[in-house]
């Protein structure tokens, strides 16, 4: 631990040297310098270890009532005191941050629900064949759960006690297993539903739907990185990566499908089917047989629900050119049916120009009203055309649309894509894809229930937040683990952390608005445009500011302290608030993976063997750490990673 405290203390000293040398002398200064003065002041006490909410409440307290003071020193108590209960009330009447504390209680239920362990043990035998098949497999697990929690410190506590020991037994370099495990673990904060986000949102006043909806490919994107990167580092390097062995990719059998394989066949379809139509079999009971074919069948039968409500959705009729026809259709015969019986043609040629010209303009309607005085009709006609009418307009409403292209495209690849699936789908795989059904497909139709009511608009962050604490619930007792116990724990934990973030808001809130108060935002925005600098170079400026307070800092106190500040500037260069969000959710992954701070190498170091070292495992984050800062610039250079999906949803 020395030169982790020596090297907290460097930096502390820096921040103080730089706040002395870079400030005015005392006669001098203004309240614009005292709000940067409060700002370093406030960075040493976090540091120092000073709880960061009633540090920033504190201060800003403070130094709000030397900004009162320096106006009206009589109102000066009066004034902060009010200013507190203004603050406190505006974050307490917040309805987004509702849903902070039920996504909360929804990851405590489902850290408690023991699925972590089933499912890392699923996804190491299904990514077997892949090379580094168990950080492979500890990422992809470190996302899901992550997601679904998203309390990082619970995952990486729990796959440094299930997947560490698993890989260094394998044959992984510490560093790798590490840094798989804790770059893994910290998706959670990226990924929605993240509560960064919400925090986020609640800070810079941007939609958390929006953030959702943006945060969810570049999530996928880092997640991806991270795997590419074990993949090919497997293969050059298969000393720090050894691939599994036969015997520890065999999964067992059960007994009817031992029977199956080896009498029919031993792959999955034909297997089950030739024992269903033959009498080969007596031994294996046909119940047996039906329920694993049902399994068997589920990817086919998921495909086929999909792209037929997708085909019912593409085919569907467009209302509004069936109402247009209805009106356009009605209009003129209907027109004429009252004219002839009720003598109403005198109306409409009083006002043609009114009432019946602007809206079509081809001239369909004048040439209606015009032809009728020539070509009376008889009066009993108009009724019998009615029915005629409408016929044809609910033959028009009832005909679909032709399916474009790209359906039958995709409907053609799904296709392909199950033959193939079907064609390798042993019995050994039929064994490996029930792991799944019971602990990959629950907490991902979970998760994507969340997300997809929230992103689509059928809920909002906090109806839907309470949805996913349901299906925590629902979990955690179908896999009974739903006790007395576990819910006091988890109202307990989510009791604590919600005072936590209240509190955290709290005293950002009073902090900004003394920071405001004594000029020093208006002091960092006039130096900021003094600099003359382009957008591309402010958004570098920027970063590189959120990268480098991410290594003494965490997230919580970077976006409630700092976000305030950047947040004013970004009219002026014309950035968009949500792409900037985006960037900053990249960029902040590193607060967990840099040193001093990095609690997730804490919580590794926690659980791991004692010969596992802290400088090993920061070594193990480095080069994660380069893959946060590639893929922060690959948002920025295609920006539509980010933005497409809000603006397809969202137009």
């Amino acid at each position: 631990m020395r030169k982790e405290v020596w090297f907290g203390l460097t930096i502390m000293a820096m921040v103080v040297m730089a706040a002395f040398v870079l400030l005015p002398p005392l006669s001098l200064m203004t309240n614009g310098h005292l709000g940067l003065l409060m700002l370093a002041l406030v960075v040493v006490a976090i540091m120092l270890g000073f709880p960061t909410a009633f540090t920033l409440m504190g201060m800003g307290m403070v130094f709000a009532w030397i900004a009162y003071r320096s106006q009206n020193p009589s109102l000066a108590v009066q004034q902060t005191l009010d200013l507190m209960v203004q603050r406190t009330y505006s974050v307490m009447s917040n309805d987004v941050l509702i849903s902070i504390p039920l996504f909360v209680f929804m990851g405590y239920l489902i850290e408690r629900a023991n699925l972590i362990e089933k499912l890392f043990k699923s996804m190491h035998l299904a990514t077997a064949r892949v090379p580094g098949s168990l950080a492979v497999a500890t990422i992809i697990t470190c996302a899901i759960f992550a997601t679904a929690t998203g309390i990082v410190g619970a995952v990486v506590t729990l796959m440094g006690l299930l997947a560490l020991p698993a890989m260094l037994k394998a044959g992984y370099s510490v560093q790798l297993s590490a840094g798989a495990i804790t770059a893994g673990g910290c998706l959670g904060i990226l990924i929605p539903p993240s509560v960064m986000l919400i925090v986020y949102g609640a800070t810079a006043g941007v939609s958390v739907v929006k953030l959702y909806a943006g945060a969810f490919f570049p999530g996928l994107m880092l997640a991806t990185l991270y795997i590419l990167y074990v993949i090919i580092l497997a293969k050059l390097k298969p000393h720090m990566a050894p691939p599994m062995s036969a015997e520890d990719r065999r999964v067992p059998l059960p007994e009817f499908a031992e029977i199956v394989s080896t009498r029919v066949s031993h792959k999955v379809l034909p297997g089950l089917i030739g024992a269903i139509k033959g009498k080969r079999n007596a031994a294996v009971p046909m119940k047996s047989l039906l329920n694993h074919l049902f399994i068997a069948l589920l990817p086919a039968i998921a495909v086929v629900v999909v792209m037929g409500g997708v085909y019912l959705k593409v085919t569907a009729p467009i209302p509004q050119e069936a109402s247009q026809e209805v009106q356009a259709m009605g209009g003129s015969s209907f027109d004429t049916s009252e004219d002839e019986t009720g003598g109403g043609l005198a109306e409409p040629e009083a006002e043609p120009e009114d009432g019946l010209q602007p809206p079509p303009t081809e001239g369909t309607t004048s040439a209606p009203v015009a032809a009728v005085p020539e070509a009376p009709a008889p009066a009993k006609a108009p009724a019998a055309a009615e029915p005629v009418v409408a016929s044809p307009v609910a033959e028009a409403e009832a005909e679909r649309v032709p399916a474009p292209m790209t359906f039958w495209v995709a409907l053609a690849s799904c296709a392909v894509a199950l033959a193939i699936f079907y064609a390798f789908f042993s019995f050994a795989r039929l064994e490996i894809f029930k792991m799944l059904l019971g602990s990959f497909f629950p907490l991902a139709i979970m998760i994507l229930a969340v997300l997809g009511t929230i992103v689509f608009g059928l809920a909002t962050p906090t109806e839907a937040a309470a949805m996913g604490s349901m299906g925590g619930l629902l979990l955690a007792g179908a896999y009974r683990r739903l006790n007395m116990t576990v819910m006091r724990e988890s109202v307990y934990l989510t009791a604590k952390t919600s005072a936590m973030v209240c509190w955290l808001f709290v005293g950002s809130s009073i902090f900004s608005a003394a920071f405001a108060l004594l000029g020093g935002q208006e002091l960092i925005n006039t130096w900021v445009l003094s600099l003359d600098m382009t957008p591309v170079q402010f958004m570098i400026l920027a970063q590189v500011v959120i990268f480098l307070l991410g290594w003494p800092l965490e997230w919580t106190e970077i976006i409630v302290i700092f976000m305030p500040i950047f947040i004013p500037l970004l009219p002026h260069f014309g950035i968009d608030p949500l792409f900037f969000g985006l960037l900053v959710a990249l960029n902040l992954q590193t607060a967990f993976l840099s040193p001093p701070v990095a609690m997730a190498a804490f919580y590794l170091k926690g659980v791991s063997p004692p010969h596992v070292t802290l400088n090993q495992i920061f070594a193990g984050m480095l080069p994660f750490m380069g893959i946060q800062v590639f893929a922060i610039f690959l948002l920025y250079q295609f920006p539509a990673i980010g933005m497409w999906l809000p603006g397809v949803l969202y137009k």
